[in-house]
């Protein structure tokens, strides 16, 4: 078994991030607008402001009331910063207070300034190749690129991905497809979720339930990317049982420490992606 270290590898990204950005002579920005205090999104947050200002792209933060803010209200704020050519990336942080509905704040976001990649027009392009694929849904790309740095080629892989989400499950369904992978797309209604596991040569899971995959699921060297984080009595734990799996997988994303920098580090990534284009512009 061996351990795809995330924190090693997006280490690598934000140093090459870092000596390009040291190069612009006008540096990029993020602007992430935060509505409430969810306690687990400010941990999110401060993780992308430390990238942030280890790489030197410039952070601004925007903190608007759960209570009084409103859908209305957050969209006007992003078409301000859709229209200020300092802003280079926005991020709206989710999960959202639940008046605000999400769909409609996504869609407003300028899709050259959408760093998250959840804009309609970015995950269309994401579907269609690998040569779209430039403001790809950060964990998903931040998955992709893990497999990249470990030389795993999932070409004529057969590929199971739980969960259906726009944020995971159904962008990197297509990433790994784009990249030759048989891929079944697993969910709530699956019928038989083991029929879909056990033969599986990747499996990715992202559906934040402690303990979903166990290692009766698994196949002998089967490749799990775990993108689930459950807190279970203080400790930040997957969606699969690590312990038991590892001893059965090729390879294996630990939690903390997998997915979860390879997140930030896209997402640094794709905001200098943002500058450039928008220079091109």
């Amino acid at each position: 078994m061996k351990i795809l270290d995330g924190k090693l590898v997006s280490s690598f990204i934000l140093k090459k991030i870092t000596g390009e950005v040291c190069q612009l002579s006008k540096k990029p920005k993020l602007t992430v607008i935060m509505v409430g205090e969810d306690p687990a999104s400010l941990v999110y947050v401060r993780n992308k402001k430390r990238a942030c200002e280890q790489v030197g792209i410039l952070w601004e933060q925007i903190s608007l009331d759960a209570k009084t803010t409103t859908t209305e209200n957050l969209i006007k704020e992003i078409q301000r910063l859709n229209s200020d050519k300092q802003v280079n990336g926005i991020l709206v942080q989710v999960p959202l207070p639940k008046h605000i509905y999400l769909p409609e704040v996504i869609k407003a976001i300028n899709p050259y300034k959408d760093v998250d990649g959840f804009h309609a027009y970015n995950l269309g392009k994401t579907v269609l190749s690998m040569q779209f694929e430039d403001f790809a849904p950060c964990t998903p790309k931040g998955i992709i690129r893990l497999l990249e740095h470990y030389d795993i080629d999932v070409r004529g892989m057969d590929a199971t991905v739980i969960g259906h989400s726009n944020i995971v499950g159904k962008p990197v369904s297509a990433m790994l497809l784009n990249r030759g992978a048989t891929v079944t797309t697993c969910h709530i209604d699956t019928k038989d979720l083991k029929n879909h596991t056990n033969n599986a040569d990747l499996i990715v899971v992202a559906v934040g339930k402690a303990g979903l995959l166990t290692a009766d699921m698994v196949k002998k060297e089967v490749i799990v990317i775990d993108v689930g984080m459950n807190r279970i009595n203080g400790n930040l734990i997957g969606d699969c049982d690590f312990e038991k799996i590892s001893k059965k997988a090729s390879y294996i994303t630990p939690v903390p420490g997998g997915v979860g920098p390879m997140t930030v580090a896209c997402l640094m990534e794709n905001t200098l992606i943002a500058y450039k284009k928008q220079l091109n512009q």
